[in-house]
């Protein structure tokens, strides 16, 4: 975390009347799991931290799984709304944009077109094999255009989000917004980031811009926008936060659910939905495993680089970095497709983000206290808080001994903090 106090105005993000700070959000992907740490972290941040108001900040940015929040939120939809709707799949919002049968539904067309393509793409095939002489993985490396480029398409999402923001008081437009909102996406040809909300990137709707953030290569098919065939926008970066702090900010609060898990520091834990157990070895834990602390690490990495070139490009900005405990294993291990997981993952990040608070309340009390946000110590001590259905309690709670211990670990780590 930087701690750097806006020195100079600057020209973008204009300050209220009122002369209230410039505060954006950041919001990275990771999946149905991203955005539900996300909800919970953000309900967490938004009880505690008198004087923010997540639905009225300067600017937000999302990337993949992160544009769906960050859609909600400048669309003034408050966490605890984006919970009910996503997580505990109220009926008064009827938009469980988490759902399986919404997430996975199979890319029909995509397949169809494919198939379609089969008998021509084996009849060149066999001419280049039989008449040019190739070898006969070069001349059948041609079928591989058969595949599909995705399994599943976001199409389904996309009209239940075009719903969900076209109900009065919202709306599908970047351009009528009250607030800044850029998402973004990845032009599969160029390579090159593609923000949805900029000038010249504004005139599509919100909820297009959503599904072409968030089509993660292989798993969705890319979408078509204007031209351009868009995938997930974490191709390029982690964050594009940049897109907020060029515009001018006087603190910046990021969100990361993705982090590398820590197996050799890991503690005995709950995995969620079984017994306990120790993480073993990662490799014990097959390809899935591997895959999975493979590409957090990569993308960790990328954002750690980034998060450097912010401060040193960007010092006149607070920027301030939420993310899991690198030892979390219910993070690592969670099955996010179980309705039961998915109210109790949100749980849990809720419950670990209150205990970073607790565990670095005096430096970041410190650091929010420069743009009028206060640490509400009452309703951050407060043992009885939940997020979701009060069933979960003694799973998520605890004794009162393990409570008690758990509290003075983090005055331990606060204090740390502090005279660091």
């Amino acid at each position: 975390m930087t701690q750097r106090r806006a020195r100079s105005p600057r020209i973008g993000l204009e300050k209220d009347r009122d002369a209230r700070p410039r505060i954006g959000l950041a919001l990275a992907g990771g999946g149905p799991l991203g955005a539900i740490y996300e909800i919970g972290a953000l309900c967490a941040l938004e009880e505690v931290l008198d004087g923010l108001d997540l639905t009225q900040l300067s600017g937000y940015v999302g990337v993949s799984a992160g544009s769906f929040i960050a859609a909600g939120l400048a669309n003034g939809m408050t966490p605890r709304e984006l919970c009910a709707a996503f997580i505990e799949n109220d009926d008064s919002e009827g938009a469980d944009l988490l759902s399986p049968a919404l997430l996975m539904r199979p890319a029909w067309g995509e397949y169809a077109r494919r198939l379609a393509a089969v008998p021509g793409l084996t009849a060149q095939a066999l001419f280049q094999y039989a008449f040019k002489r190739r070898s006969r993985l070069a001349a059948f490396e041609r079928l591989g255009r058969a595949l599909p480029a995705g399994l599943f398409s976001g199409h389904a999402m996309e009209r239940q989000l075009a719903r969900l923001f076209s109900r009065e008081g919202r709306s599908n437009d970047f351009r009528t917004l009250e607030r800044k909102l850029v998402l973004v996406a990845t032009d599969l040809d160029s390579g090159e980031a593609v923000p949805f909300g900029q000038p010249g990137h504004d005139d599509v709707p919100i909820s297009l811009a959503v599904q072409a953030s968030s089509a993660l290569p292989g798993l969705y098919a890319p979408v078509e926008v204007q031209g351009r065939t868009c995938v997930d926008g974490a191709l390029k970066k982690t964050l594009h936060a940049s897109v907020l702090l060029d515009a001018g900010l006087d603190l910046l609060i990021c969100l990361n659910p993705l982090v590398p898990f820590d197996a050799t520091h890991a503690p005995r834990h709950k995995v969620l939905g079984s017994g306990e157990a120790r993480i073993p070895r990662l490799v014990d834990g097959g390809l899935p495993i591997v895959l999975s602390q493979t590409f957090r690490s990569l993308i960790h990495s990328r954002l750690e680089l980034g998060m450097r070139g912010y401060a040193e490009s960007h010092p006149q900005t607070d920027i301030v970095l939420f993310e899991p405990d690198h030892r979390d294993a219910e993070l690592f291990l969670a099955n996010t497709f179980s309705l039961s997981q998915r109210r109790a993952l949100a749980e849990h990040a809720y419950q670990r983000t209150r205990e970073l608070l607790r565990s670095r309340r005096s430096t970041l009390g410190a650091q929010f206290v420069r743009h009028g946000i206060g640490i509400n110590r009452a309703v951050l001590d407060d043992p009885e808080r939940r997020l979701v259905a009060q069933r979960r309690r003694a799973v998520l709670g605890g004794t009162r001994l393990s409570r008690a211990l758990k509290r003075l670990d983090e005055t331990l780590v606060d204090l740390e903090h502090a005279t660091a």
